[in-house]
């Protein structure tokens, strides 16, 4: 019986996930597992453990198709969404990364702000302007906005700037149609660095903005 139960999770989860399983990484060009086959095998194994834990084999099947159902339809919507920001960022600056159930937009402070200031650069319009234009298309999504700094200057001023530039975005955002109730706003200054502050070139990594796209129901 084990076995009728392992072979009809495995079919399942091949059903839910569609037939294209894998795709090419844009980086490495490695064959990687796409997120809509990733979210199907989670949501399959969370729904057949619920099965297992309450002795019911029939049930860890049905939990199967059902959990892979939901994992599959998140993967797939991430998918879609990435592909979407993806070509609307093409030559903006923004980087675009696939993170398992987010998708993160890296915004330098050289496209995005002046030097010290928290006022939006006009360059950064038409990005944003995309990314809000993608989540229109997706309505179950929430938006993180992190304002970040180096590594100069006291704690406090830091601090205070980038709290500033997250909500200079947010409210920007607002402004071109993105619900107040899908967005958070937070500054960390210095704390969160992707770079080493020893350089000049580390700091301006530093100097940033991210977006992260999150399904309502991971945030």
């Amino acid at each position: 019986m084990r076995s009728v139960i392992t072979s009809t999770i495995l079919i399942s989860v091949l059903a839910l996930s569609g037939c294209q399983t894998t795709r090419q990484n844009a980086m490495t060009g490695e064959e990687e597992t796409n997120s809509t086959t990733k979210g199907a095998l989670l949501g399959c194994a969370g729904g057949a453990l619920l099965g297992a834990m309450i002795k019911d084999k029939k049930a860890a099947a049905i939990g199967c198709v059902a959990g892979g159902a939901t994992g599959g339809a998140i993967g797939y919507q991430l998918d879609e969404q990435e592909a979407a920001l993806r070509k609307e960022l093409v030559n903006s600056g923004v980087q675009v990364q696939r993170e398992d159930d987010r998708i993160r937009l890296i915004m330098r402070d050289q496209i995005a702000f002046e030097t010290g200031k928290s006022s939006l650069s006009p360059a950064i319009y038409n990005p944003l302007n995309s990314v809000a234009k993608v989540l229109g298309e997706f309505d179950d999504t929430e938006l993180v906005i992190s304002g970040h700094t180096d590594s100069t200057g006291s704690d406090a001023i830091n601090d205070r700037l980038s709290n500033e530039r997250a909500m200079a975005v947010l409210v920007y955002m607002r402004g071109v149609g993105v619900e107040s109730q899908k967005m958070h706003a937070q500054g960390y200054g210095k704390r969160m660095p992707m770079c080493s502050n020893d350089t000049q070139d580390g700091r301006a990594c530093n100097r940033r903005v991210e977006l992260e796209l999150i399904p309502a129901s991971k945030s």
